[in-house]
């Protein structure tokens, strides 16, 4: 038996982190047994549902690299579907007609209902109080034939309970008592969640559900639906929630602003690194091994290496430049400062387009000093919004210094003011403009001015890059070219900042 699994969003919202880690739990169980992960948009909520989230959540799945096996499924197209089930098993005595007025209708006026004769009945309490569960049928067909508004309710059995073992959380029971009649059908005609769930997940003949622990109390009850409708429950595994620190509840926005999976998309993360991240909330492989690929990641996959625990998701909240994860960004941080750059390289391209950076002479006569470029500027990078951000003076002559670096590096020493223009004029004659000669001259002229290396070559960097940090300064050297250098040695611009 092919195993096939789905993912099935709600698009009244994004595609946040708990539900990504979802999708990806998912992807990886169904790609290491060779199965099938399929694509479900439950967007029967109308007065909720958007096709901005619809699209949002797409535009997730696809950055994450999860592509459907089958054609998605949308929902609200198996609506009739849903409505032939719940007739059917009225036809069949498992369920019945609530013809409760509207003014009392709802599983939380019923509770209460229930509760309340409860207490008359001197404590004695059942979710079976109904007053029309045990309606005969002719007296049932000759109300709803006289126009009298009615739900249809799964009738669940008075003794027994649902029991089922749990992928992650072992042997899991609910007594009957517990559960309520299960509306199926409201008196609109409008399907409820847990009857087209059961519908779809047969049809599309799902083998294992793994979701959110949030769904557990669900599984119970859709247990029961499935037995009434003579079909076999798939297996089930619950993760556990991912929380803020604190154990609070975690926030769909950071600092005012939405967090969903094309939000990390927009700041610059690498979709293989985030799943990696995204891999490691709440579940290990048996090795101490952190970084890996996609094909590592489901080769090693197991539902055995999930934790019960629930996933700790940080943020620092007092800084808005690091809003993620710092495990999510020192992720992040790895690949772009590992991953082969011929694979890095497309990224870099699209954020300098997106910055308005980018020369299609990177693609031509300067395509082997872009890929030089990049590859020596990564290194202390952790987005890719680096690349146009601290790497902005390899792209551009309009960039930005940075004042501490200004007033550290420049305006400490100033007798700089007139050494680096100086500097650039030893420039002037080379004909070779390489690291070793670009060393030579440098280290000459700091022996003429009895100064120490460190200090010309910091401040060399503050007028070459903007920042108090960087690559080599003989490498930015000769990255930069000799005409650049000596136009950004002899500026005065950062001088007067």
């Amino acid at each position: 038996m092919t195993i096939r699994v789905r993912f099935a969003p709600s698009p009244t919202g994004y595609l946040h982190i708990g539900s990504a880690r979802t999708a990806l739990f998912n992807y990886l169980y169904a790609k290491h047994v060779g199965g099938k992960f399929l694509l479900r948009i439950e967007d029967t909520d109308i007065a909720r549902s958007t096709d901005e989230s619809t699209r949002s959540i797409l535009e997730g799945l696809e950055w994450l690299g999860f592509a459907p096996d089958e054609e998605i499924v949308f929902q609200s197209n198996n609506a009739d579907k849903h409505r032939a089930a719940a007739l059917k098993l009225l036809e069949e005595g498992k369920a019945y007609r609530d013809f409760t007025p509207k003014e009392d209708r709802g599983d939380k006026n019923i509770k209460e209902a229930i509760v309340e004769k409860a207490r008359q009945n001197q404590g004695v309490k059942s979710m079976r109080d109904n007053p029309f569960r045990d309606l005969s049928k002719e007296e049932s067909d000759h109300r709803a034939a006289n126009g009298e508004p009615f739900a249809i309710r799964l009738k669940v059995p008075e003794f027994g309970k649902t029991s089922f073992e749990d992928g992650v959380y072992g042997l899991t029971e609910r007594d009957y008592a517990e559960i309520e009649d299960l509306v199926l059908l409201r008196s609109d005609g409008h399907p409820l969640y847990n009857l087209a769930v059961v519908c779809d997940d047969i049809e599309m003949e799902i083998t294992d559900i793994i979701r959110g622990q949030d769904h557990l109390t669900n599984t119970h009850k859709q247990i029961l639906i499935y037995q009434a409708l003579g079909a076999t429950p798939p297996r089930f595994a619950h993760l556990p929630l991912i929380l803020a620190p604190g154990g609070k509840k975690l926030s769909k926005r950071i600092h005012g602003e939405i967090v969903s999976m094309t939000t990390y998309r927009d700041h610059g993360f690498l979709a293989a690194a985030f799943r990696n991240f995204l891999a490691l909330l709440g579940w290990s492989p048996k090795t101490e091994q952190e970084i890996m690929n996609l094909e590592e990641l489901v080769n090693v996959f197991s539902l055995e290496g999930i934790h019960r625990n629930n996933a700790i998701f940080n943020f620092d909240a007092n800084n808005p430049k690091r809003w993620t994860d710092d495990k999510a960004l020192w992720m992040n941080a790895e690949y772009v400062r590992t991953m082969p750059i011929g694979e890095l390289l497309p990224f870099v391209k699209a954020e300098l387009k997106s910055a308005k950076l980018w020369r299609d002479e990177y693609e031509d006569d300067d395509k082997e000093w872009f890929e030089k470029t990049a590859d020596l500027i990564r290194q202390r990078f952790f987005t890719l919004k680096d690349f146009s951000s601290q790497g902005r003076a390899y792209f551009s002559e309009d960039f930005d210094f940075d004042q501490a670096a200004i007033e550290k590096n420049l305006k400490k020493f100033p007798d700089l003011q007139t050494w680096l223009p100086e500097l650039a004029e030893k420039f002037e004659p080379m004909e070779s403009f390489t690291h070793d000669e670009i060393e030579t001259v440098v280290k000459q002229f700091t022996e003429e001015k009895g100064a120490k290396l460190g200090v010309i070559m910091n401040g060399a960097r503050a007028l070459l890059t903007g920042l108090a940090v960087g690559p080599s300064m003989l490498a930015i050297f000769e990255t930069l070219g000799k005409e650049k250098s000596i136009l950004r040695l002899k500026s005065q611009v950062a001088w007067n900042l």
